[in-house]
Order: structure tokens, then C-alpha cells, then sequence
């Protein structure tokens, strides 16, 4: 079966980013380590089930927002477990957006948001969406109240 795997070039801290996403998320793991001249130069890495391929590169190339990860979260415990923890050291930016210490863009999302966004009332719809734009970290309860007020 024909595999698709993301492969990400870091400026020489590929090792400190593995551990970083391996410990955020469950389900992940480091799954192979490709060694030049005693240091790392790729790995194989698995996070929330996703592979992974990263090479130990240099500043040439740098992360953006043209590529991000989507975290979806249940609850407002997950969006604040994830937010806090990938935006400490990095950035915080708007509508769930964030980029972590390394750089790389996520956007934390409650599985809400889609729901509200999808709701066959349009008012209600953007009442949400219109919320969500005033949010750096996403709130149910203001996304909620948000679609309310709207409809």
C-alpha cells in the first residue's frame, strides 16, 4: 500500500523535537534513528499515529504557516492541555493558531467548532465562526455563546 509521510527538515535539534512530540501526544513513539559521523542526520518518528520523517538539516529552510497541524479536540481540557503546552516557547497567534518552539504551525480546535460552523441555521453558523475570530485559544463556551446570540 502506497504510504504518504510527512518529512520535516529541522535546524539541527530533530532529537529535542521527537522527545517534544512523543511526550505531547499519546500514541506516538521514535521509530528509527539514521546516524553520519556519530550524529543524527534523519529519524522515523510516529505522533498520535501519524509517521513521520524528519532530517537534521540547518537554517537554510524554516517552517510556516503554509503548513500546520490539526489538533482536534473533545473537550476544552484537551484545547488547553495542547494549546498551553505546544504554543510554551513558541508563539501564540489567532482563530487556534499557534507555532510551537520549533517553529511548526498548529491549529487546536474543538471537534465543537466544526459542529457549530456546520449548524443549518447560517445565523447560528456565524455567530460562531464570528466568535472564533476574536479567540487567540479557542473557547467552547464562547463558540457556544457566540452561535446563541447570533441565532
Amino acid at each position: 500500500m502506497t504510504e504518504i509521510i510527512p518529512s520535516l527538515w529541522f535546524n539541527q535539534n530533530i532529537e529535542e523535537a521527537m522527545k517534544f512530540y512523543t511526550e505531547t501526544f499519546p500514541d506516538s513513539s521514535i521509530d528509527n534513528i539514521t546516524e553520519n559521523d556519530g550524529k543524527v542526520f534523519a529519524a522515523e518518528f510516529t505522533v498520535s499515529g501519524q509517521k513521520f520523517h524528519g532530517i537534521n538539516a540547518g537554517p537554510e529552510f524554516t517552517f510556516n504557516e503554509a503548513v500546520s497541524f490539526i489538533v482536534t479536540c473533545a473537550s476544552q481540557d484537551e484545547v488547553d492541555h495542547y494549546w498551553n503546552t505546544l504554543s510554551a516557547g513558541g508563539s501564540e497567534s489567532r482563530c487556534g493558531w499557534l507555532k510551537d518552539q520549533f517553529g511548526l504551525s498548529w491549529q487546536v480546535v474543538p471537534t465543537r467548532l466544526y459542529e457549530l460552523a456546520s449548524d443549518p441555521n447560517p445565523a447560528r453558523a456565524k455567530g460562531a465562526i464570528d466568535a472564533m475570530m476574536t479567540m487567540a485559544k479557542l473557547s467552547i463556551a464562547d463558540l457556544e455563546a457566540g452561535a446563541d446570540a447570533a441565532g
